[in-house]
C-alpha cells in the first residue's frame, strides 16, 4: 500500500506547482486542472474502473454497477486555492485509490458498488464560490446563478467549461446520480491542530461550522495622491482598513474567525486615491448565532466608518453554508469500525473548513475522516502531513470501506 500511495503522490505532485512559491495553482477549467483530470482518469483505468464525467464536470471511477444503487463513494477534490498546499483535497483522492488497492490486497468481496470521485472547483479560487461541482449536483447552486459566475478576467463559468472541452448546457441538479449513493466518506488533511494536540494520526468529523463570504464595496472618489488635501479626500481605502481591524475585534470577542483575504482596488494606481475598494470577508463560527453576531458587527462598524468619511457602502452575501452535523448513524458506524481495530476510540472533532461532504450532507449520508496536520497550516505551501500518518489514513479509509461495502 505504501508503495502505490507514494507512486501516485509523486506523479501528481508536480502538476500545477509554482516554482516561485512552491504552492499550487490548480484552478478550475485551466491547463493544470486538465492535467489533474487526466491523472485521475489514468488512475481509474489502470485499476479497471469505469471512468465517467457527470453533467457538472465531476469525475467518477466506478467499481461495480452504479445502477444497483446504495453505492459507497469516497474521494475529494484536486483543485487548489492560490499557492495552496499539496494535501488539501489531493490527499483524499490519492488515499481513495490507495485504499482500493489495499482492499484488493486483502481479497475482500464487494457487496455494494464502490466509486471514487473528484469534485470540480471545490476551492472556488477562480470564480469565487466554493464547492461548485457538488453544489450544482445537490441543487444548492441554480443554473442561472452558475451562469452568472465570472473570473477575474470576466470569463464566465460556461465559457471556461466550453474552452476546456465540456458542454456547459447540461449543468444542473443531478438527483438520479445522488440516488445511486448510499454513503459518501471523504478523507481530508486536518486544517487545524486538534489531532496533533491529542496525539492521534486520524480522527472523525462531527460537524462543519457555518460559514460564508461577504463582499464589501467601498466607493469613494478618485483623485490625485499628490495634490489632494487630506481633508478634501473621500478615500475608501481608509474605511476598508478600519473595517479589517473591526473584523478582527468582532471575531476575538465572539470566539470566532473573520478574515479579509482578498481585495480589489480601482483604479489601482500608486499615485491615485482609489474610487473603489472591494474586499471579501470570510467568517466562520461554531454556531449560527455567533456567526450572525460577528458579521452584523463588522457590517455595522463598516457603515459607521463609511458615513464618517463620506463613503458609499454595499454589502453582498456571495455564499453561505449553514452548520453541517454529519449523520449520527454513519459517523457512529465509522467509530465502531475503526474502534474495533484501535486501542482507543478515535477523536471526534468539528472543523471550520468547508468540504464537498458538507454540501452533500443534505442529500445523502456523509462522513469525514481527518489526517493529522502537525503544524495546523493549510491553504499554504507549508501544509504538511507525515508519511506514517498518511499511511494510517489510507488504512483507516480501507477499513471503513471494507466495513461499509464488503459486508
Amino acid at each position: 500500500m505504501s508503495d502505490t500511495f507514494h507512486a501516485m503522490w509523486r506523479s501528481l505532485r508536480p502538476i500545477g506547482r509554482s516554482d516561485a512559491s512552491g504552492g499550487y495553482r490548480r484552478y478550475a477549467w485551466t491547463g493544470a486542472d486538465a492535467e489533474c483530470r487526466l491523472w485521475f482518469q489514468a488512475q481509474a483505468e489502470a485499476r479497471g474502473l469505469d471512468h465517467e464525467v457527470d453533467r457538472n464536470g465531476n469525475q467518477w471511477a466506478w467499481l461495480g454497477d452504479p445502477a444497483r444503487g446504495d453505492a459507497v463513494v469516497t474521494g475529494s477534490h484536486l483543485d487548489s486555492v492560490p499557492d495552496g498546499g499539496a494535501f488539501d483535497g489531493p490527499l483524499g483522492v490519492v488515499s481513495s485509490f490507495a485504499a482500493l488497492d489495499e482492499l484488493r490486497a486483502r481479497r475482500v468481496s464487494f457487496t455494494r458498488p464502490l466509486a471514487i470521485v473528484n469534485f470540480g472547483d471545490e476551492e472556488g479560487a477562480r470564480f469565487g464560490l466554493a464547492c461548485v461541482g457538488s453544489r450544482l449536483t445537490a441543487g444548492q447552486l441554480t443554473v442561472e446563478a452558475a451562469h452568472r459566475l465570472r473570473d477575474g478576467d470576466g470569463v464566465s463559468l460556461p465559457q471556461a467549461m466550453e474552452a476546456a472541452g465540456y458542454d456547459p448546457s447540461t449543468i444542473g441538479p443531478d438527483p438520479e446520480r445522488l440516488a445511486r449513493i448510499g454513503a459518501f466518506v471523504e478523507l481530508h488533511v486536518e486544517q487545524g491542530r486538534a489531532l496533533d494536540l491529542t496525539g492521534d494520526p486520524v480522527g472523525i468529523a462531527s460537524a462543519i461550522w457555518p460559514h460564508g463570504r461577504w463582499r464589501f464595496d467601498f466607493r469613494g472618489e478618485a483623485n490625485h495622491a499628490g495634490t489632494t488635501r487630506l481633508v478634501d479626500r473621500r478615500d475608501p481605502m481608509l474605511t476598508y482598513a478600519e473595517t479589517v481591524l473591526a473584523a478582527r475585534r468582532e471575531a476575538e470577542l465572539a470566539g470566532a474567525v473573520a478574515t479579509f483575504g482578498k481585495i480589489s482596488v480601482e483604479p489601482n494606481g500608486v499615485n491615485a486615491i482609489p474610487s473603489l475598494v472591494r474586499g471579501w470577508l470570510d467568517s466562520r463560527a461554531a454556531d449560527q448565532s455567533t456567526l450572525d453576531t460577528v458579521v452584523t458587527g463588522v457590517e455595522k462598524a463598516a457603515r459607521e466608518y463609511a458615513d464618517r468619511h463620506g463613503i458609499d457602502l454595499d454589502v453582498v452575501r456571495e455564499s453561505f453554508t449553514p452548520v453541517v452535523e454529519f449523520e449520527d448513524a454513519l459517523r457512529d458506524e465509522l467509530g465502531t469500525i475503526l474502534g474495533a481495530r484501535s486501542e482507543r476510540p478515535l477523536p471526534v472533532l468539528g472543523t471550520g473548513a468547508g468540504h464537498d461532504a458538507g454540501i452533500l450532507s443534505g442529500s445523502i449520508p456523509t462522513a469525514m475522516l481527518f489526517v493529522r496536520n502537525p503544524t495546523g497550516v493549510s491553504h499554504s505551501p507549508a501544509e504538511y502531513a507525515a508519511e506514517d500518518d498518511c499511511v494510517a489514513g489510507v488504512t483507516a479509509l480501507a477499513d471503513v470501506l471494507e466495513g461499509l461495502a464488503c459486508r
